[in-house]
């Protein structure tokens, strides 16, 4: 089966004898700009694939552009040209097109004998390749499968499907539709759009205004104009047309720049070019009309527009990646997955109801939506061609069971394994995690922390990017979002970090979330280490279940997390379970904070450390049994050595350190009366004791049953940070 064959073992066993030849055939200018990531993908393995490149249908007609010569100036070689549209724009001219390609495509298959031919989407020139494909033994693989738009075109789209023998689809939705139309799940991947590889790492060009305003005008200025694009549906041609003509009088009304796309050629088009120009838009001085922008600039155009209006399927999937609203009219995108960046007018009879719905969307923005893919599409593309077997029959098998049935959890090769990628900054390693909705830590990354703020950014950035793409490439994870531990102060809602501990320097007043969020085009959530331990507890570990508990890190420094009611607890400004600064004593030693007598100044790893060297210094450290090398320094660790081994110094120390833990820790007791105390970091072992002995001898007693128990989690950082994203992610899944 193919879930074996993605197998990397099952690839080199077996080995390609020769190059696997591909042929992409390209309609239009739309499906061109998902097809040509996977060209370009393939162009650049010339060991592994062969390209030819088949073009018909609109890209050789002069109205529409000619924009074969895009895919020219791409320097892709096109092995065939196909004039396939017969004039005339009606539905008879349609079907008399389809029947053109099928007259025509038998000589060019014959020639190129292509092992796979990529056909995508929904057009009637698909279909006619579809059908050609299927009858000379041709093997299929078709790109967006499964979806559902409301018109002809979703007839279309799931008769290619039936046609094709694989599927490289977008949404877990349309695989799902895939399963129920009875076909094999061991030939669909979800991937993701292939249009997103290109849009989501060029859409922020420096000289996006430029673009702005070749297309615009100079006056034009970002987010104050409209891209238009309306297209006929060809099942009620005569509404389409009307809903154009409402829509250039709601636009003209508007009175904002607009650029409008001419429609495709299906039927209705070239009525509703004949309204335009009867309403002088192509002569007005807020219209821009075009037959064709360059897909690399119309990223520009979309991702900066202050509204995009009409029923292109770029207006619910595209334009989501960048938050730009859109107004979607009709029904030619019914059943579509969208973003909340859609305002649907579904019945848009009147001007006043679009003018109303551009009031309400022009100039907003919204969240990026990744629906339709995270970037990633075209290598899990390339991988599932690889894995094609053809000397494997070529005649497809159904599958007849319910969906329920249908849906393996087998991801070999679906790449469904929802993940979040976690991030800890500590004082000495900057670490990254891939972390699975069970807690199961997937994959780690670790690097020292740099001393700089730029490096350390540079590093983050890198390394989180570097995660994202081993998780969709080769771990079979899908990352929700991103989930930062740091120390210090942190406001949560804004992902800021107020204040940084000592030991991570020119790290205050730092915005970490709009510089990831910006490069990975993912929600992020920021907390400090000691909230995310609580969180990590509350979602993995003790805390699981418990309305009321609290964390106590006992590491380098003291913190902490509190959970009421189920929730996390931050305080007015951030400053809730700053445990570590409970002061125990009004004159004790002096603290990091500036303060003196805090349970850190005690208890800590640096104050056992501090104490450790102090007595060293004096020569009152070391006992029978112990031994400092000529250059070890003296750590924490020796001092409970010291201790173990009969040291009376070392043991009043640590009596003392474990007192002032436990006193703090019951005065949290009597202040938010916690249903549980999870010890959590290197030291909690050796605190457990002292902590439950001090709650026996000085808590009131209704607080003395409390249990305190020690942490089982190996990395409450990471899987605190994870859960962040767990819990609390609101992107749409595949």
């Amino acid at each position: 089966c193919l879930v074996k064959r993605l197998c990397p073992q099952g690839t080199k066993e077996k080995g390609r004898r020769r190059r696997l030849r591909v042929c992409v055939a390209t309609c239009n200018r739309a499906d061109y700009s998902k097809l040509a990531p996977i060209m370009f993908g393939i162009k650049a393995q010339p060991e592994n694939f062969e390209l030819e490149v088949m073009v018909l249908g609109s890209h050789l007609i002069d109205d529409y552009g000619n924009t074969f010569r895009m895919i020219e100036q791409d320097d892709f070689d096109i092995g065939s040209k196909l004039h396939t549209i017969v004039r005339g724009e009606d539905e008879a001219a349609m079907v008399e097109s389809v029947g053109l390609a099928l007259v025509k495509l038998p000589d060019v298959l014959q020639r190129l004998q292509p092992d796979v031919l990529v056909v995508h989407g929904d057009r009637f020139d698909a279909l006619a390749l579809a059908t050609a494909a299927a009858l000379m033994n041709v093997r299929i693989l078709h790109l967006e499968g499964g979806e559902v738009s409301g018109t002809i075109d979703d007839s279309i789209r799931h008769a290619i499907s039936k046609l094709a023998h694989y599927h490289a689809c977008c949404t877990r939705s349309a695989e799902q539709h895939l399963i129920a139309m009875c076909e094999d799940h061991s030939r669909i991947l979800l991937t993701g759009c292939p249009s997103y590889d290109k849009l989501l790492s060029a859409h922020r060009r420096d000289d996006y205004m430029d673009i702005i305003h070749s297309w615009l005008g100079d006056d034009v200025k970002e987010q104050d104009y409209i891209v238009a694009l309306q297209h006929p549906v060809t099942t009620d041609i005569k509404n389409s047309i009307k809903i154009y003509e409402l829509m250039l009088d709601a636009l003209i009304s508007f009175n904002k720049r607009t650029l409008i796309l001419f429609p495709n050629i299906d039927a209705g088009s070239k009525e509703m070019v004949r309204v335009m120009r009867k309403k002088g838009i192509e002569r007005h001085p807020n219209f821009r009309a075009v037959k064709h922008v360059p897909f690399e600039q119309f990223i520009q155009l979309v991702s900066h527009a202050g509204c995009m209006i009409g029923n292109s399927s770029c207006g619910v999937r595209e334009a989501g990646a960048f938050g730009t609203p859109v107004i979607n009219l009709g029904t030619r995108q019914t059943g579509r997955e969208t973003g909340e960046n859609v305002l649907h007018v579904r019945d848009a009879d009147t001007q006043n109801k679009i003018y109303h719905a551009l009031e309400l969307q022009f100039g907003k923005r919204y969240p990026c939506s990744k629906i339709y893919g995270d970037g990633n599409a075209v290598p899990r593309i390339l991988k599932f061609l690889q894995s094609i077997d053809l000397d494997e029959p070529l005649q497809k098998t159904f599958r007849f069971p319910t969906v329920k049935e249908c849906i393996s959890q087998d991801i070999d090769h679906i790449l469904e394994t929802q993940s979040a990628l976690a991030v800890d900054l500590g004082g000495t390693n900057l670490r990254v995690a891939i972390v699975s909705m069970k807690g199961k830590i997937v994959k780690k990354y670790s690097q020292p922390n740099p001393k700089t703020y730029e490096d350390r950014i540079a590093l983050i950035l890198k390394m989180c990017s570097d995660a994202a793409c081993d998780a969709a490439v080769n771990l079979n994870c899908r990352i929700l979002g991103v989930g930062i531990s740091t120390g210090g102060r942190v406001n949560p809602h804004k992902g800021v970090i107020l204040h940084s501990t000592k030991l991570i320097q020119e790290w205050s007043s730092v915005d970490i979330r709009t510089p990831v969020s910006d490069t990975l085009h993912l929600p992020v959530w920021v907390d400090n280490d000691g909230n995310c331990a609580a969180l990590a507890e509350r979602k993995f570990g003790h805390g699981r279940g418990v309305e009321n508990f609290v964390t106590v890190i006992t590491g380098t420094g003291i913190g902490g997390g509190i959970v009421q009611h189920g929730e996390l607890v931050h305080g007015s400004t951030f400053c809730a379970a700053e445990l570590g600064h409970i002061m125990v004593s009004l004159e004790g030693p002096e603290c990091s904070c500036g303060s003196r007598g805090c349970i850190e100044a005690y208890a800590s790893g640096a104050a056992l450390q501090r104490e450790a060297k102090r007595l060293h210094d004096e020569d009152l450290l070391l006992v029978e049994g112990m031994s400092l090398k000529k250059d070890e320094q003296v750590t924490a660790a020796h001092l409970i050595s010291a201790a173990h081994l009969g040291n009376s110094k070392a043991e009043a120390m640590l009596q003392t350190a474990g007192a002032a833990l436990g006193m703090g820790i019951v005065n949290i007791l009597h202040t938010v009366n916690p249903g549980l105390v999870v010890l959590s970091g290197i030291l909690a072992s050796f605190y457990q004791n002292p902590v439950q002995q001090a709650i026996r001898q000085r808590a009131l007693s209704s607080a003395q049953g409390i249990h305190v128990v020690i942490s089982e989690l190996e990395e409450p950082a990471l899987l605190g940070a994870a859960s962040m994203v767990l819990d609390y992610t609101t992107r749409r899944t595949y």
